[in-house]
Formats: C-alpha cells, sequence, structure tokens
C-alpha cells in the first residue's frame, strides 16, 4: 500500500514487483492560511488544471472531481493555498510512484496531520500518470499524494482512489530523482517521521538530491 506515515505510527512495507510501502514552501505569507485546515474548504470546479513548477522541470496535472470529489476538493485547496511550494519529492520509487505532499514547515505538517477527509469510492484506475492520496488507513487521506509510474491496478482493490492525471510533463516526473530509494526503515530513504518532525532542514541536511516544487498553482 501506499500510506501515509503518521508521527505516531510506524512505516509500513509491502511489494508489488519491488517495493510497495509508503507516501514542504516553507513559512510565507501565504502560511498563516494554511495553519486552519478546517478553513480551506472551498469546493473545486468540475475540471481544474494544477501546474508545478519543479526542479526538473514543468507539470500539469488535471484533475476531474467527478473521479474523487472530496480527494479533488482537499487538492484544490492545498494548491491554491501554497501548501506544496517548496515541497520534497521524498520518496522516489522507480518503476512504482513518486510521492509528495509533506509540509516544508514541521509546523504547518503538525496542523494538518489529522485533518482527515472521508474516502472516495475507486472510479478510475491507478494507472501511468495518475494521481492519487495516500492514506494511513479508512478516512485519513490529509495531504500526502503519489504519482503512479506503472500502471499499479493492484492499488484499486486497496482502495486508493485516483482524482486526476498528469496531461503534461510525465517526462519530468520521470526523471525525479530516485537513488535514494525506499523510505527508512525499510530502505535508505527519508524516515517520514523525522521529515514531519523537522520539515525540510532534515531532507536539506541529508538527503540534498532530492527534487522540489518550486511552485504549484491553479491554472486560470
Amino acid at each position: 500500500m501506499i500510506r501515509e506515515c503518521r508521527l505516531a505510527v510506524a512505516i509500513f512495507s509491502l511489494a508489488l514487483g519491488a517495493a510497495l510501502s509508503l507516501i514542504a514552501m516553507p513559512a510565507s505569507s501565504q502560511a498563516g492560511s494554511l495553519t486552519d485546515p478546517a478553513a480551506l474548504n472551498e469546493k473545486a470546479p468540475p475540471t481544474y488544471k494544477a501546474k508545478f513548477d519543479t526542479s526538473k522541470g514543468a507539470f500539469v496535472i488535471e484533475v476531474h472531481r467527478d473521479w474523487a470529489p472530496n480527494g479533488a476538493d482537499r487538492f484544490y485547496n492545498l494548491v491554491k493555498n501554497g501548501f506544496f511550494n517548496d515541497a520534497r519529492f521524498f520518496r522516489v520509487i522507480s518503476g512504482f510512484m513518486v510521492q509528495f505532499g509533506i509540509h516544508a514547515d514541521p509546523k504547518i505538517s503538525a496542523v494538518w496531520r489529522d485533518a482527515d477527509i472521508k474516502d472516495d469510492p475507486v472510479k478510475e484506475s491507478n494507472k501511468r500518470g495518475l494521481v492519487t492520496f495516500a492514506t494511513a488507513g479508512p478516512d485519513t487521506r490529509t495531504t500526502q499524494v503519489f504519482i503512479n509510474f506503472g500502471n499499479n491496478t493492484a492499488l484499486d482493490d486497496q482502495g486508493f482512489s485516483p482524482f486526476g492525471q498528469v496531461i503534461s510533463g510525465m517526462n519530468v516526473v520521470d526523471q525525479l530523482y530516485s537513488e535514494y530509494g525506499e523510505g527508512a526503515p525499510s530502505g535508505q530513504g527519508p524516515d517520514q517521521g523525522l521529515v514531519q518532525k523537522q520539515g525540510n532542514a532534515y531532507l536539506a541536511k541529508g538527503f540534498p538530491k532530492l527534487d522540489f516544487i518550486r511552485k504549484a498553482t491553479i491554472e486560470p
């Protein structure tokens, strides 16, 4: 499964071909709005596009609200309010997926840790390029998402409901730095618990080659 690690929850690992286990904007002028997750509850348009300018280039995600309305709404509010700005792609498993969505500032991460949204029925399959929220169990989606590198259809029966798809720049996604591999303790990559507690300071010190999001915006 693609799991979102909470501070009090261990990181889990499974297998899907290779490794199936789990998935920050520095404090800025927008950070104030991010301290109250309950206030960021705007209903998303039926379809919208989110552009991600990254250290490797740009990619665009097209979101379809009818695929997964709760997920689409949460993603819309996160992007619109700058949550993903400066976030690292902290878990990149070649052939499987890339995971991101822990805030750069651990104080912001802390207030979102339990800002859960209800699950959506799985209407689309976790095929290459589709975008899905990570979870820590039923009805526990918060801010972490992943982009499928491969056709991970086995995730469909586990309740992972895609809400969008990379429509341009998938070649950029393919180039995101993946040499750190699986996260600790299963691999040599970042420990999600420490990412949550220390933010980008931990990643910059121990995993300086990770790619990151310069800015994510809703396309007009």
